[in-house]
């Protein structure tokens, strides 16, 4: 911008305002003071606004509504296995559910093809380490089958023994965890604490506490030992006040109605076609055991029952579980009563080893000793399938046997695997909170899963 006077020429610059004392000096040179402006010569661009729509702000039938997917997991992180469950959520609500498994794949079952058939017995103890007992008849059972050995009585009743074991510390340690997840801190410090005193039986035995590898093909490792029956009839005479405990913290306690009665419901028709077995099929109602229905290790001589229930919910797999540790104290209450005399393992020298005793003295018992050790028995040509009644449901190996000291197939059927393909029928449509309890009530050991 110039301003123009008579006597003097003054540069303001472009854009700047004209103070009140630049007007009073221009006054002073020329009262009759010029302001030109120097501006581009632009043509201006008029903008018309559009006219505004007709919006009908009134809620829309057509608009979507999007959910969202999250990541449940991976549940015990770099351990021994993990579950990580995908659910998309409509808000709280479960609109789809879908286990993932595989991140752990220890690949026992081709392991199992690769070992003897004796050495493939520790593999067992790894599967379901809340139970292992439990596996190591299953294995042992299938491969004795193959070979067409009998165990002596007295071999028989020490194994359905261990196995009830089993079942009670793979049900208490189920109880105090389950109900833990779903907030009761309590009752995991008295099933915990009661465990211990089954796990010490076992040690008494195998010398080992969770992996015990105590059944072995053809009999057991050794034979109990000669104070082991009065320290477990002394624990068994206790396990009915030790459920009691359970029982009145939870059975009766409104919360913990309120978490599990009406949630995670499989009705009758829905575990069967979900080949569900254990307390999740007879939590629905389906009064099928193992251990009646096909019944092996002398069971059918045992008097107990089968508890079943009646909705199908998490609360009904809780009762069926309780009772089910009432029948297995009775069994072992029989079996310590009713417990012969006699050998525990099979007589055949070729599929067990001779004592130190003969090994030291006999020529040919030191070559059965050193056979058995480096190569192993064989199996003839053939396959079997044996089902036991494990802690979580139908557990059996398919064994095929090729002549060799090894399996040529071997096949686990597993109860927590097949189980676990309930979850998202429980879960759909209930509430995110819920899906922990219907985890908790499946029961399973990703050991076991992910084989």
């Amino acid at each position: 911008m110039w301003m123009y006077g008579p006597k003097e020429r003054i540069r303001i610059p472009q854009g700047e305002v004209i103070s009140r004392k630049w007007k009073e000096r221009c006054a002073r040179i020329d009262p009759s003071f010029q302001i030109q402006h120097s501006l581009p010569n632009i043509t201006p661009f008029i903008i018309t606004p559009k006219p505004m729509p007709d919006i009908d702000l009134r809620p829309s039938r057509d608009l979507h509504a999007e959910t969202l997917t999250i990541n449940m997991g991976p549940q015990h992180p770099s351990t021994h296995g993990v579950l990580r469950v995908v659910l998309e959520l409509d808000g709280e609500t479960v609109v789809r559910c879908q286990p993932h498994v595989g991140y752990l794949h220890t690949g026992i079952e081709k392991e199992l093809e690769y070992k003897t058939y004796q050495q493939g017995m520790v593999l067992t103890d790894r599967m379901d380490y809340t139970a292992a007992n439990s596996s190591n008849l299953a294995y042992a059972l299938s491969i004795e089958r193959l070979l067409g050995i009998e165990i002596p009585p007295r071999g028989q009743m020490i194994r359905v023994i261990m196995a009830e074991i089993s079942r009670l510390t793979g049900h208490m340690i189920w109880v105090g965890s389950h109900a833990m997840d779903i907030g009761a801190m309590t009752v995991f410090l008295y099933s915990m604490q009661d465990r211990e005193h089954l796990l010490d039986l076992i040690e008494m035995c195998a010398g080992h506490r969770l992996t015990p590898t105590y059944i072995r093909v053809g009999g057991l490792s050794d034979d109990i030992p000669s104070d082991w029956m009065e320290k477990a009839r002394e624990v068994v005479a206790q396990l009915p006040g030790m459920i009691d405990q359970y029982e009145d913290l939870l059975t009766e306690n409104p919360i913990w109605i309120s978490r599990t009665q009406g949630v995670g419901v499989i009705t009758r028709q829905q575990a069967l076609d979900l080949c569900l077995t254990g307390p999740c099929l007879r939590g629905s109602g389906v009064a099928y055991d193992v251990r009646k229905a096909l019944p092996y290790c002398g069971y059918e001589h045992f008097d107990f029952k089968v508890p079943i229930g009646e909705t199908g919910d998490v609360y009904d797999r809780y009762l069926v579980r309780i009772a089910e540790m009432r029948q297995s104290a009775s069994i072992l209450k029989q079996a310590l009563d009713n417990l012969p005399d006699g050998p525990f393992n099979c007589q055949d020298p070729k599929f067990i080893r001779p004592s130190k005793t003969e090994t030291m003295l006999k020529m040919e018992q030191l070559i059965h000793h050193f056979l058995l050790v480096s190569e192993g028995f064989k199996a003839p040509r053939g396959e079997v399938y044996v089902a036991t009644e494990g802690a979580k449901g139908e557990l059996g190996f398919y064994i095929v046997g090729d002549g060799s000291n090894k399996p040529y197939r071997a096949h686990l059927r597993s109860p927590s695997f097949v189980n676990l393909q309930s979850l998202a029928t429980m879960c759909e449509g209930r509430l995110l909170a819920d899906v922990v309890a219907c985890i908790g009530s499946l029961d399973i050991v990703l050991g076991e899963v992910d084989r």
